[in-house]
């Protein structure tokens, strides 16, 4: 159980409870647009409000941000968070442990679902050039990678995904418009259940900077990766799920590598 901590937000001195905050309104740039601009970030709980920039955003929109003192506290102990609950292991680890554990190569099958064409997500996973310093999944020499890339519709994804007998399923979206990663996630999901009986199912892995990582149940995955994952957290994840669970008899998810 998390330590509880009451913090008060910090800007200029601790504890002064100043924060920024920044928005568009759909107005021209004017006076009146800064002042609505400041009366919502009085509204929201902001006082004094300041508004310390404002650029127009075309002729019809303003870009703000508003600087200002909150009264609300934050008591850590009731944070939630989803915290990794597997060892993070190197590669020569994860090959060692698909070898002895599977004795074959783990396959992973990824891209980008329905209208998004933003392949740095899952590039940054798959490709061996890797993030943040780290290898990409295809420097793994037990996994066999096979990335689809962007634009990949639903039942293409299943197709492979039964073509290739993946183990895992790696899905990044980016575009979230209208919830779009949401909704795509959700089709995707019963797409699998629908093709799949429940122990053959792959595992269902989702990506993406505006996913909620708590959401994994909601939207009939397995787990939820935020921004800043590395491929050594998903390839560890994997491992633990797909290799460790099965050769020790875990729970896990339900889901066995097909």
């Amino acid at each position: 159980m998390t330590e509880s901590h009451i913090l008060r937000p910090y800007g200029d001195t601790t504890g002064d409870g100043m924060v920024q905050l920044s928005f568009t309104l759909p107005m021209a740039h004017s006076k009146v647009a800064e002042g609505a601009a400041a009366q919502l970030a009085n509204k929201m709980g902001m006082d004094p409000a300041m508004v310390v920039h404002a650029k127009a955003m075309g002729p019809d929109y303003t870009f703000f941000v508003v600087y200002g003192r909150v009264n609300h506290l934050v008591d850590t102990g009731k944070v939630q968070v989803v915290e990794r609950d597997y060892p993070l292991l190197t590669p020569k680890e994860v090959n060692l442990a698909i070898r002895k554990g599977l004795r074959r190569r783990l396959v992973v099958v990824g891209g980008c679902i329905g209208t998004d064409a933003h392949t740095v997500g899952i590039d940054a996973i798959l490709n061996i050039k890797g993030f943040a310093g780290e290898k990409g999944l295809e420097y793994y020499r037990e996994l066999k990678v096979v990335n689809l890339g962007a634009q990949v519709s639903v039942p293409q994804l299943v197709e492979r995904a039964r073509a290739e007998k993946a183990d895992a399923i790696l899905v990044s979206q980016v575009v979230t418009q209208r919830d779009a990663h949401i909704l795509n996630t959700k089709e995707m999901s019963a797409a699998f259940r629908e093709s799949y009986p429940r122990d053959k199912q792959p595992l269902l892995i989702v990506g993406g900077p505006r996913f909620d990582e708590s959401m994994a149940a909601e939207l009939g995955v397995d787990r939820v990766f935020a921004r800043g994952t590395t491929p050594a957290e998903v390839a560890s994840y994997m491992v633990e799920q797909l290799v460790t669970r099965r050769v020790t008899g875990g729970s896990g998810t339900g889901r066995k590598a097909s």
